[in-house]
């Protein structure tokens, strides 16, 4: 379970509360990761970081009390926080020789499958070049409410190390641990030292959100931890005050929880499971038997259709998989419930008689 010496590709990311110190970056704490990192880095293994504190670090340039609600606020403490942020970083690597690069992320970048293709390459050619990529949703720009693009940066951590191929996800956290019940509640909860399924209790105790300035908590490391069950690497929660938390953590010492893999997906079949759908359709139980057991969707099955989306895009088959659609939500409506011989009687004979092939389908692992 914690043999981590054949891992390769880590990402780490790094909790609002232990990267702020008094309403400022810790910057002692960001020379005590970095020289960490260097460590790895001299071991042959690739490292990329998932920050959080641009928001945190912007309201304490501010000297703003309390916390930040108002979304416009949070977009501009995010503007100023974020070259801060990254300069501390670049200040401590360069200590060691080592550069840094930043890459702000959208949802839109991950969902659409061009530019996640271009994202990807960019980071390993970032890797290759032996630098740390460092990455943070781009709070500044966003057009959802900060925090409901990706969850948070847990979900943005389990998503880039599903979408790289990495081998092992660190959580660093004022959260040193998956516990059997609340610890702010019960005195006698126990620490998970390692868990092999997210179970219903698992989610029921996961808790609600997490500091004043980050969006996180237990139950966003849940939601992680079901990405990573699904791409085949494992997650380690942990207290990232600990000392030489990260080499502890490679080392395969005891320290937190951590969170085993039930499968591993291919790239593509990740990329849909994670997309954020663009609509619903509705099958029929004999479609959705074929589509189980590797077989091609057809308009015969479908019943009903949800949203307005293009050919290509990634939809819902009922509440039990997610595939890449050959027909927009107007055709398919055209089309429901007709044999595959009709779709190009009726759309023309460019048209594909299917409307997503077995490789584009995904089917939920509940």
């Amino acid at each position: 379970m914690r043999d981590f010496s054949k891992v390769k590709r880590i990402v780490i990311k790094i909790g609002t509360n232990i990267l702020t110190k008094n309403g400022g970056m810790d910057g002692g704490y960001v020379r005590r990761v970095a020289r960490q990192i260097n460590s790895l880095l001299k071991a042959g293994r690739q490292v990329i970081i998932i920050s959080s504190g641009a928001i945190g670090m912007g309201a304490g340039q501010l000297e703003m009390r309390g916390k930040v609600t108002n979304t416009k606020m949070r977009q501009a403490c995010a503007a100023i926080g974020q070259p801060l942020l990254m300069a501390e970083y670049r200040k401590s690597f360069a200590r060691y020789g080592v550069t840094v690069a930043q890459v702000l992320l959208t949802a839109q970048v991950l969902n659409n499958r061009r530019t996640y293709l271009n994202l990807r390459n960019s980071i390993e050619t970032l890797l290759k070049l032996a630098v740390v990529p460092i990455l943070n949703e781009n709070d500044s720009v966003s057009t959802d409410e900060i925090g409901s693009a990706f969850g948070d940066n847990d979900k943005l951590s389990a998503l880039v190390a599903s979408k790289i191929d990495a081998d092992l996800l660190i959580l660093l956290s004022d959260i040193d641990a998956l516990y059997d019940k609340d610890p702010r509640k019960f005195a006698d909860a126990l620490a998970i030292p390692a868990v092999f399924e997210i179970t219903a209790d698992i989610i029921r105790n996961a808790g609600g959100k997490g500091s004043m300035h980050g969006t996180g908590g237990m139950k966003t490391k849940i939601e992680a931890a079901k990405i990573a069950s699904n791409a085949g690497f494992r997650i380690v929660l942990a207290d990232g005050r600990l000392k030489n938390i990260i080499g502890r953590i490679i080392a395969g010492d005891e320290i937190g929880t951590v969170f085993m893999p039930k499968r591993k997906l291919s790239n593509r079949s990740r990329w849909i499971l994670n997309s954020r759908p663009a609509g619903t359709i509705n099958i029929d139980d004999g479609a959705m038997r074929a589509v189980k057991d590797r077989k091609s969707l057809l308009p015969s099955g479908v019943v009903s259709v949800e949203g307005t989306f293009e050919p290509g895009a990634v939809v819902m088959l009922n509440d039990n998989a997610m595939a890449v659609t050959n027909l927009g939500s107007t055709q398919l409506k055209s089309l429901a419930g007709k044999h595959s011989s009709e779709i190009r009687k009726i759309l023309g004979p460019e048209h594909r008689d299917v409307i997503a092939i077995p490789e584009d389908i995904v089917i939920i692992d509940s």
